[in-house]
C-alpha cells in the first residue's frame, strides 16, 4: 500500500537542473506517479515551502534513508507504485520475477534503500558518503549495532545543539597544577630533567636567547693596550674596548704602512663604512628605494684640506653612487694633500655637487651633515674664517651631524665648534669628550700582526658587522 511509505526519510536525485531533495514522505499517488516530501531540503538547504511533490519522470535516483516498517509488499510497491524501480535493502537487492524483469517498458531508474542513516542535515547526502553498516551475527551484537546507529545517526544527536558551550566552566575543570605535578613525577621516574618552577630554584631556567649548552666562560676583556687612553667603552655584547692615546694611534697607522695597508686602502674602507652608517641614519631601505625617488635625501659634506677631509670626500662619493644628493663644501685652498686631490677628482665623476662658499649651501635644513673639518695634526684650523663660517652654518641648519675620525680636544681647550650627534672612530677609539655624541667604531680590516707590532693584544669585537656602537663603560 502507498501508506506503508509514509514517514520514510528519502533522498531524491532530480538531476543537475532540479538538484537533490531530502525529506520525509508525506504522500504517494500511484495513479499520478508522484511522491511528496514534508520539510524538504534542496541541495542541503531547507526549502522555503513546507512540502514539495515530484513526478516519476523527474526522478533520476531515489535513496531511502530510513524505513519505519519493512513490509512484505515492498517489492510490489516498488514496481507498481514507483515505476517498478528495482531496490536494495542494505546490500541485498529485492529481485523480481524473470518475466517481469524482461518485460517491455521505459528504462527504469535504480532505487537504493539503505539501513537507518543520518537525520536530515543542512547539506547534501550522497550514497557514497553513507557507508554500509555491517550485520551482526548474534542478537547482542545486533542490539549493540542498533544502539550505535541511534547514537551516531539517530534524531537524539540534534538535541541541545542550540545551547552555548560554557568555555569558562569547562576551563575551570582543568587543574593545571595537578597536571604539572604529574608531569614532574613522570619526568623524575624516567630519569629526565625536572621542570623549573619558582619553588625549585636549584633547576636553572634559560631565556630564549641564552645557550643551554655549557661552555667556556666568556672573556670580555679581549683587547689590552700598553698605554691606557683614559677611557673605556663596551660593545652591545659586553666586550671591553679601551681607548688609545693619539700617540699610540699614530704608531698603529705607521705599522699599517709597513704591513702594506696604505692610506689609500684605509681611506676607501673608511668611506664605505661611513657611507653605510650614513645610509642607515638616513632611513635605510625605507627612505632609499625605487618607489621613493621623489624624496631623495640631501647630505652636506664639510671638509678641510687634510686626510680627514679626504675621508669625508670618499664617503660623499659612495653616497652619490647610492642616489643621495650630496653637496661638498671645500674652500679653494692653495695647498692640499695629494690624497685629497685624488678623492676630489673621483668625487666629480660621481655626479656630486661641490661648492667653495657658505653662501652656496642650502638655507633650509638638510637630512644629514657629515663633518670632516677638524684635523689631528693642525688644531689651528679652527681660527680660519672658512672654518668658523662652516661651523656656524652647521649649527644654524639644525641638521644631525656625523663626525668622521674626530680628534681629541686637549685639556682646557674649548669643545668642538660643531657638536656632533654621532662620531665614527677608526680601528680603536680615542678618548672623546661629550661633544662627540654617540661613539661608533669602524673596522679598518687591520690584521692582528699590525696590532702586535705596537704592543696591542687584539681580538676583533666586530663580529658580523663593520660598524658597531660603543657605550661608555661604568
Amino acid at each position: 500500500m502507498a501508506s506503508d511509505w509514509l514517514g520514510s526519510l528519502v533522498s531524491i536525485d532530480c538531476g543537475t537542473t532540479l538538484g537533490i531533495y531530502q525529506g520525509e514522505v508525506s504522500a504517494v499517488d500511484p495513479r499520478a506517479q508522484t511522491i511528496s516530501l514534508r520539510q524538504p531540503f534542496q541541495n542541503g538547504i531547507r526549502c522555503p515551502v513546507p512540502e514539495v511533490s515530484f513526478s516519476a519522470s523527474d526522478i533520476k535516483d531515489l535513496t531511502i534513508l530510513d524505513i519505519p516498517k519493512v513490509r512484505g509488499t515492498l517489492n510490489k510497491i516498488c514496481e507498481s507504485k514507483l515505476s517498478s524501480l528495482p531496490a536494495k535493502i542494505g546490500e541485498s537487492k529485492l529481485s523480481t520475477s524473470p518475466a517481469e524483469d524482461k518485460g517491455p517498458g521505459p528504462p527504469k531508474a535504480p532505487i537504493t534503500i539503505l539501513r537507518r542513516g543520518a537525520p536530515l542535515a543542512p547539506r547534501a547526502v550522497s550514497q557514497a558518503s553513507i557507508p554500509p553498516v555491517p550485520r551482526r551475527s548474534s542478537s547482542a551484537g545486533a542490539s549493540t549495532g542498533r544502539v550505535k546507529d541511534n547514537e551516531c545517526f539517530g534524531d537524539a544527536t540534534t538535541e541541545g545543539l542550540d545551547a552555548d558551550f560554557d568555555f569558562e566552566g569547562n576551563l575551570a575543570l582543568f587543574d593545571k597544577a595537578a597536571v604539572y605535578s604529574q608531569m614532574d613525577r613522570n619526568g623524575n621516574s624516567n630519569g629526565s630533567r625536572q621542570r623549573s618552577t619558582p619553588g625549585n630554584p636549584a633547576v636553572p631556567s634559560y631565556r630564549h636567547d641564552e645557550n643551554v649548552l655549557e661552555g667556556q666562560p666568556v672573556v670580555y676583556r679581549q683587547i689590552t693596550v700598553p698605554q691606557h687612553g683614559g677611557k673605556e667603552f663596551c660593545t652591545d655584547s659586553g666586550l671591553v674596548v679601551p681607548s688609545v692615546s693619539y700617540e699610540l694611534y699614530k704608531r698603529l697607522l705607521q705599522a699599517c704602512e709597513k704591513q702594506g695597508l696604505s692610506l689609500e686602502r684605509r681611506m676607501e674602507i673608511t668611506g664605505v663604512c661611513a657611507c653605510q652608517m650614513a645610509l642607515t641614519l638616513l632611513g635605510g631601505p625605507n627612505r632609499l628605494n625605487p618607489k621613493n625617488v621623489h624624496q631623495r635625501p640631501t647630505v652636506v659634506l664639510l671638509c678641510g684640506p687634510h686626510v680627514q677631509g679626504a675621508q669625508g670626500v670618499s664617503c660623499g662619493r659612495h653616497l652619490a653612487n647610492h642616489d643621495v644628493e650630496v653637496i661638498l663644501f671645500l674652500p679653494n685652498f692653495v695647498k692640499m694633500q695629494e690624497a685629497l686631490t685624488h678623492e676630489i677628482s673621483l668625487f666629480g665623476r660621481a655626479w656630486g655637487k661641490q661648492v667653495s662658499s657658505i653662501r652656496d649651501l642650502p638655507t633650509s635644513p638638510v637630512d644629514l651633515v657629515v663633518n670632516c673639518l677638524d684635523s689631528h695634526e693642525n688644531p689651528q684650523l679652527r681660527e680660519q674664517p672658512w672654518y668658523r663660517a662652516a661651523a656656524q652654518w652647521a649649527n644654524q641648519n639644525k641638521a644631525p651631524v656625523l663626525t668622521i675620525d674626530p680628534p681629541v680636544s686637549p685639556q682646557g681647550q674649548a669643545p668642538p665648534a660643531v657638536e656632533a650627534k654621532w662620531s665614527l672612530c677608526l680601528g680603536l677609539p680615542l678618548a672623546l669628550g661629550e661633544g662627540a655624541g654617540r661613539v661608533y667604531l669602524c673596522d679598518l680590516g687591520l690584521p692582528r700582526q699590525v696590532f702586535q707590532a705596537v704592543g696591542i693584544h687584539y681580538q676583533s669585537p666586530f663580529g658580523c658587522k663593520f660598524v658597531i656602537p660603543l657605550h661608555a663603560a661604568a
